[in-house]
């Protein structure tokens, strides 16, 4: 009995910290949304895992990082206009962005030092814990490859293929902590057997990362900004140019971007109805009961959010919070959904 207590309290204290991880990220993710909506990305143009901790301590530090962000095209085509007081401020965003992914570094590491000191992980937590480290190493290394994407004269912004796979990335690292999380934490007798709404859940996320990959097209091209009407693109609802886009011109045209993403988000909301339908008809699991619900009300939000970002891109601090807030929505009915992913099981 003593022995199970034991590994019970071991599981919940790996358990906490992974949660505290998933915490982390999710504000991770946020300050990436900050980071290109501010136009802040590209601020940095080093790649300093260890020295770049520290941010310029003295005005010349500051004049050498400022002369080497006007060597590309943002600052040469958009912001020539910049001070250096602009520039400290987009400089410090993108700073405090990756400052906060060494502190990840630093919570999972150590912590992670501790417990395998006092053999609190159980053999089979190891493998997962090094995918987990691998992954997150990973997720930095594709952050800066779509940082460089931009430090030239020729692109303004980094490419929206490049942040689109940084983002899904970071959002899969997210769903495999939390994954491992519930792991540890959700008792045996929380999940719910039925096969058919097991693969509706997995059609629901399918969906749903599909759906946050044309997100994040839209935030890397600025699709926003292009069609500031809803429920119409520009007085159209299915746009006229994409008559005229050849399958390389697709990808890159904003307006094809916005009638995909809209059109996505309609088929979700009706999706998830369709999913809620059938998941009232399941009385059992208390932790299923509590969350089946949740889909459709985030689902609604996500859309309010969507159409007032889309409303108000033009005015830049309408668009910040917005935009974060409907980042942080999706990332939300992420998690929902991986949870309900986790819980609802096929029947045996």
């Amino acid at each position: 009995m003593n022995q199970e207590v034991g590994s019970k309290q071991k599981s919940n204290a790996i358990a906490i910290w992974l949660l505290i991880g998933v915490g982390m990220i999710i504000v991770q993710v946020l300050l990436g949304g900050i980071t290109r909506l501010t136009g802040s990305g590209l601020s940095i143009t080093e790649w300093k895992p260890l020295l770049g901790a520290l941010p310029p301590l003295n005005e010349q530090d500051w004049l050498t990082a400022f002369e080497q962000y006007k060597t590309i095209g943002q600052y040469k085509h958009i912001n020539f206009e910049f001070t250096l007081s602009d520039f400290k401020f987009i400089y410090f965003w993108e700073w405090f962005h990756r400052e906060w992914a060494r502190l990840i570094a630093l919570v999972f590491i150590i912590p992670f030092c501790w417990f395998l000191l006092k053999r609190k992980f159980r053999k089979e937590m190891i493998n997962p814990m090094i995918i987990l480290f691998l992954l997150g190493a990973l997720q930095g290394l594709i952050g800066w490859i779509m940082v460089k994407s931009g430090l030239n004269d020729e692109n303004l912004y980094v490419n929206h293929i490049r942040l689109a796979i940084h983002f899904i990335s970071a959002l899969g690292l997210l769903c495999y902590t939390f994954w491992f999380s519930m792991m540890l934490l959700v008792p045996a007798d929380q999940h719910v057997e039925s096969s058919s709404l097991k693969k509706y859940t997995i059609i629901l996320l399918v969906v749903l990362v599909v759906q946050l990959v044309f997100g994040a097209f839209m935030a890397g091209l600025k699709a926003a900004n292009f069609a500031t009407t809803w429920p119409s693109i520009n007085g159209e609802f299915i746009p006229s140019s994409l008559m005229n886009d050849t399958l390389a011109n697709f990808s890159y045209d904003p307006l094809a971007m916005h009638f995909i993403h809209r059109t996505l988000a309609y088929c979700l909301t009706a999706f998830i109805i369709f999913w809620y339908i059938k998941a009232k008809k399941i009385n059992s699991g208390m932790l299923f009961i509590k969350q089946r619900s949740l889909p459709l009300l985030l689902v609604i939000l996500q859309v309010l959010l969507g159409i007032l970002t889309v409303v108000y891109a033009n005015s830049k601090t309408a668009l910040l919070w917005f935009g974060v807030a409907h980042q942080f929505t999706g990332m939300i009915l992420l998690l929902v959904v991986v949870s309900l992913l986790y819980t609802v099981k096929f029947k045996k």
